[in-house]
């Protein structure tokens, strides 16, 4: 049946033609923006997804930026602790020379004394942005600790930052020192025989807590000797020498290395045979055992914690280098020794740099991997397929000029019943 009021196949091509234009203008969206999810009305849930990501690649470009700066200054750290392990490598040469007795003392004491002040200017030089990481020796909790923002952690109960901590090395020829102080926790002196201990608990030691080395003994080659434990009101020398004030983030290793060291430092200059008394750590605990051999010898030991100083100075890792004195026979021989613990101080130094770099490296690259996989995910997601957009569009084309020609016959079908009226 045909009509002049209703005109069915007009309504069909309109209908066609409106849904061609509609994916017309779609997909001419697509290849204006580059992206089949523009907004969130295209796809809410992968336009969702895709913000998300997309926060999370500007999150890694800043992380990818703090980790450049993390290494670098790590990298100047490095360089300047392997510059000064090659300067007291030198230094030990010099004292070398020193052990002779016809040799000129005072010359290579001057050439000593100019190595210690170069030392000193490259710790002092070696920062990066205003931060140095050769100096350690603040009593504020935390501040033997720098941190390097190195991830961001997203998991179901949300985001969470992630650090690369890079652990100072003191290097400072600063000495350490402290007045008075109460002997808080300590192992009362007991003479020990050869190979029995001592122990002591430390757990966490804190920035500024001073722990100190009680002994007596008699010795068969070098007699009767005493070092005083530094308590309240105490300020004989040898306390002086006998005790090791803790930096931050130091463990019991720590601790253990730097009362050995004093105890060596002393006994060189005591003469005393330095391996009376071995300081160890095992976890928290320090132990000191006793070296005695001989039947003749004996030695008294006490391991003390002391607390409320009345000030406290944090020495630095070098600070035996002020004491170094070649002019004297004893002065040449403590100095062999003390050369040899500060070189190994500085080695650990850059090996600790050194490790800690190569971790910033990795890590540099495998951020820079991971925003690449996820702008690469984020295009999968909402990105349009170019050649398909353009195929469309030519199929497209072709389908809206048949739509308008069907409706143009559409529309003409009802001047076809005047001919009946004829």
């Amino acid at each position: 049946m045909s009509s002049i009021l209703t005109n069915n196949g007009a309504m069909v091509a309109l209908q066609t033609l409106k849904s061609i234009n509609g994916n017309l203008a779609d997909t001419q969206n697509q290849i204006a923006t580059g992206k089949t999810v523009a907004n969130a009305k295209d796809n809410s849930a992968v336009w969702a997804i895709s913000k998300v990501m997309e926060s999370d690649v500007q999150g890694f470009q800043g992380i990818s930026d703090s980790l450049n700066l993390g290494e670098s200054t790590v990298a100047v750290a490095r360089q300047a602790s392997e510059t000064v392990t090659d300067l007291l490598t030198e230094m030990k040469g010099k004292i070398v020379s020193a052990q002779e007795e016809n040799v000129d003392r005072a010359k290579i004491q001057t050439d000593i004394d100019a190595l210690k002040d170069q030392i000193s200017s490259v710790v002092n030089a070696a920062q990066f942005n205003g931060l140095n990481l050769l100096s350690n020796g603040s009593t504020d909790e935390g501040s033997g600790t720098v941190n390097v923002l190195s991830s961001l952690d997203r998991s179901a109960s949300g985001v969470e930052a992630s650090d690369i901590s890079i652990a100072k090395q003191d290097l400072r020829q600063d000495q350490q020192d402290f007045t008075g102080g109460t002997v808080a926790v300590s192992t009362a002196d007991q003479t020990l025989n050869a190979t029995q201990t001592r122990t002591l608990s430390v757990a966490a030691p804190t920035a500024g807590q001073v722990f100190s080395i009680e002994i007596t003994g008699t010795d068969a080659d070098n007699s009767t000797f005493t070092a005083a434990d530094y308590t309240s009101g105490a300020t004989t020398a040898d306390a002086k020498k006998m005790f090791y004030v803790a930096k931050d983030g130091d463990s019991a290793a720590d601790v253990a290395a730097g009362l050995a060291s004093a105890f060596a430092s002393y006994a060189e200059e005591q003469g005393l045979d330095t391996n009376v008394l071995n300081i160890t750590a095992d976890g928290d605990s320090l132990t000191a055992t006793s070296g005695v051999t001989d039947a003749n010898d004996t030695i008294a030991v006490g391991i003390n914690t002391i607390t409320a100083p009345t000030s406290v100075t944090i020495g630095g890792g070098l600070s035996q280098l002020s004491d170094i004195d070649v002019t004297t026979n004893e002065g040449a021989d403590a100095a062999l020794t003390a050369i040899e613990s500060m070189i190994d101080t500085a080695i650990d130094a850059s090996a600790s740099f050194g490790s800690v770099e190569g971790r910033i490296e990795t890590q540099e690259k495998f951020i820079s991997s991971l925003t690449d996989a996820l702008k690469s995910g984020i295009g999968t997601l909402v990105d349009a397929d170019m050649e398909e957009a353009s195929a469309r569009l030519q199929a497209l084309q072709v389908q809206q000029q048949l739509g308008v020609q069907a409706l143009s016959i559409a529309n003409q079908a009802p001047q076809s019943l005047l001919s009946l009226f004829r």
